[in-house]
Parts: C-alpha cells; structure tokens; sequence
C-alpha cells in the first residue's frame, strides 16, 4: 500500500505519527533540560579547588578556594548572569542570610561568566556589600563545578554547592527557584555545622 503520500494529501496514519512527534518534542525537551538530567558534582566528589577574579563591596581581588575552606565551609552558588531578574532575586536573598551563614562558620561566594567589573557593581547593587562574586568569564570553573548551562554552556546554570572543609562536596542543590537555592544551602551548613 502506497498510500502514505497522495500529491499534497497525506495519509491518516502519517499525519498522527507525525502530531505525536510533534507533541513529543517539548515533552522530550523539558526532560532534557530539567534539573535531573543535568550534570553536577555529587555529594562525596572532591571540589575542585580554584582561585579566580572576584569583588565585594565593589572591590577586587583574588579568591582562592583552598584559602577560604580554612575558614569554614564554603557555599558556592552557580548563577547564570548578573543583573538578570532571577539573578539579583537570588543575590539580594543571598545578602540577607550571609549573617546567618557566617554564624555558622560559613562563607558564601556567587559565581557567573560575567567580567569583573560588572561584578564589582554587581556585588554592591544586588550582593549589598555582603558577599563575594566571583567571574569565570571562560567557564573553566563553572565546567569543573559541571555547573554549565545546557543551553549555552558559557554559562552558568543555577546550581549551589555546600563544600565541607575536608574539600568535598557536602550538598547539591538544582533549581530554578532563587529562594529555594537560599533555603536548602542554609538547612544543609545547618546540619553540617551542627550551629
């Protein structure tokens, strides 16, 4: 039966298993793009250690990973560019717990591909003067983080890690709620520090 093409017409079964396709593929599309199908560092995995550009308070200097876990854990926190909504939503949530961190012995630090800067505005404007932010304009950190955006992986996607001082990686979380990031990194130095 040749039936499945008729000049202009096409055949019923053709047409419906091409609207499955159709409908398929945003189906197929969030699953892939959805937080359990991104890459991140697992809890356990050593954190890669790092020393970049970074600002607070609109100044720069060099932040060096291995240097600040001597202090305390470390929350790192991915973002994908400054000055977006979601970005300084999430910053200005950020800046209201960094006391409730740093009683915990913690210290927070954002990172972006953003140029240093628009993080030294960035980290005064939505930061308020109150954590570091730190550029990785090639991406190299935020790919050994497997923090980069599946869309465009110069990117950052919206990934925050708890490191422990022993380096490694304590707490993951995955999401697109800027809050939530706040929340869940705030309860896991919680039972981490045991403060």
């Amino acid at each position: 039966m040749s039936d499945i093409r008729c000049g202009d017409s096409i055949h019923p079964r053709a047409s419906l298993g091409r609207r499955c396709a159709r409908a398929a593929a945003p189906l197929l599309a969030a699953l892939l793009l959805s937080p359990l199908a991104q890459a991140a560092l697992k809890v356990g995995d050593s954190a890669p250690r790092f020393t970049t550009p970074a600002a607070v308070a609109g100044k720069a200097f060099d932040f060096d990973m291995a240097a600040t876990l001597r202090k305390g854990p470390v929350v790192l926190y991915f973002f994908p560019k400054a000055f977006t909504q979601g970005c300084t939503m999430e910053a200005h949530a950020f800046a209201e717990a960094t006391p409730r961190f740093a009683a915990m012995g913690a210290t927070v630090v954002g990172m972006s591909h953003d140029d240093i800067d628009t993080l030294k505005r960035f980290s005064t404007e939505a930061c308020r003067d109150q954590f570091a932010v730190a550029s990785d304009p090639q991406a190299q950190t935020i790919r050994a983080y497997d923090a980069s955006a599946a869309a465009d992986p110069q990117r950052a996607d919206r990934i925050s890690y708890v490191i422990g001082q022993d380096g490694k990686v304590r707490f993951v979380h995955i999401g697109s709620d800027p809050d939530e990031h706040v929340r869940q990194t705030e309860a896991a130095v919680k039972r981490l520090t045991g403060k």
